[in-house]
C-alpha cells in the first residue's frame, strides 16, 4: 500500500509519532459512549486509536487519495470513510441527528473555519478535541485581559470551556511545519441562550476586536453607523448616540471584557434602537 503524498494545499502535516497519536485519540474519552467523527484523518494514525475505542466512527477527508488509502487501509470501515468537504457538510446528518465527539488533526489553514462551523451545531457536539496550530490553541484558550484573547477566544468561550492540553513539537510530522502544534479539548458549558441577540453579538465581537486597539467608543462607531442606516436613522454623526457612548464599558478595549460583558454590551445596542 503506497502512502499519501502530503499536499500542501490541504495544509497536510501527517503525525508520525504513534504515541501522540494515541494521545490525542485518547481525549475523546472524556465524552463516552457516542460516535465519533475524526477530520482530517490522513492515512489514519488517529484513526486506528479511534478505532479500538469500539464506539461508532466515521472519518470525513476531502483529499481523493487519502480516501482511497483508508479504504484499504480500514476495511472494517466501508461506508464510513467520507470523501466531503467539512466545512461544507450538514452535521446533523452524519449520525441522523445524534450527538457526537468531533476530533482530528485539523488542518492549519482552516482550523478556526472547522471551529465556526462546529459552532453552528453546538447543540450536537458536547465535546470537541485535537490537535490545531499552537498559536490558534492559546487564543482560544486566553483568557479576557490577555494579548492573545481575540474574537476566536469569546466566540468559542460563549458555548464551551475551552482546555489546552499539551504541546507537540514540528520533528513528529511530515513533513513538519513551520510552527508547534498543541492538543485542545473543548466542553459544552452551561449555555443555552446567550440572553442577547446572537448575530448581533458575534457583530459586536468582530468589530471590535479588528480595531482592537481604540476603545470601544471609537472601535464601534462602524457598526453603529450601520445600524443608524438600517432603521433609517441616517449615519452615525447626525445621530451621535452619546448617552450610549459615556457609558464607562466604552472606555475599555476589547481584550478586557468576559464573555458576559461582551453580551452586556450587545444588550446596551439592542436597547439604543428600541428606544
Amino acid at each position: 500500500m503506497r502512502n499519501v503524498r502530503p499536499k500542501k494545499f490541504l495544509g497536510q502535516h501527517f503525525l508520525t509519532d504513534l504515541g501522540i497519536a494515541s494521545d490525542i485519540a485518547d481525549t475523546v474519552d472524556s465524552c463516552p459512549g457516542i460516535p465519533i467523527l475524526e477530520v482530517g484523518p490522513g492515512m489514519g494514525v488517529m484513526t486506528q486509536y479511534l478505532e479500538r475505542k469500539q464506539r461508532e466512527l466515521k472519518v470525513v477527508e476531502i483529499d481523493t487519495e487519502s480516501v482511497a488509502y483508508l479504504r484499504e487501509r480500514f476495511p472494517s470501515m466501508q461506508g464510513n470513510v467520507i470523501e466531503d468537504d467539512f466545512l461544507a457538510m450538514r452535521l446533523d446528518r452524519v449520525f441522523d441527528g445524534r450527538p457526537f465527539v468531533l476530533t482530528g488533526n485539523y488542518p492549519y489553514n482552516i482550523s478556526s473555519q472547522i471551529f465556526f462551523h462546529m459552532l453552528e451545531y453546538r447543540s450536537l457536539i458536547p465535546c470537541c478535541t485535537g490537535m490545531i496550530q499552537k498559536e490558534v490553541a492559546e487564543r482560544m484558550a486566553a483568557r479576557h485581559g490577555s494579548k492573545t484573547y481575540g474574537i476566536l477566544s469569546v466566540l468559542i468561550q460563549a458555548w464551551y470551556d475551552v482546555e489546552y492540553l499539551f504541546t507537540v513539537h514540528e520533528h513528529v510530522f511530515n513533513p513538519p511545519p513551520k510552527v508547534k502544534s498543541a492538543v485542545i479539548r473543548l466542553t459544552r458549558n452551561a449555555t443555552t441562550d446567550l440572553g442577547c441577540d446572537e448575530a448581533l453579538f458575534k457583530r459586536v465581537v468582530k468589530t471590535t476586536f479588528n480595531q482592537r486597539r481604540k476603545t470601544l467608543r471609537n472601535s464601534i462607531r462602524p457598526l453603529l453607523a450601520d445600524l443608524d442606516a438600517r432603521h433609517g436613522m441616517g449615519n452615525a454623526d447626525e445621530k451621535p448616540h452619546a448617552s450610549l457612548l459615556a457609558g464607562e464599558v466604552f472606555d475599555k478595549r476589547p481584550e478586557q471584557l468576559a464573555v458576559s460583558q461582551f453580551v452586556d454590551l450587545t444588550n446596551l445596542i439592542s436597547a439604543e434602537y428600541r428606544s
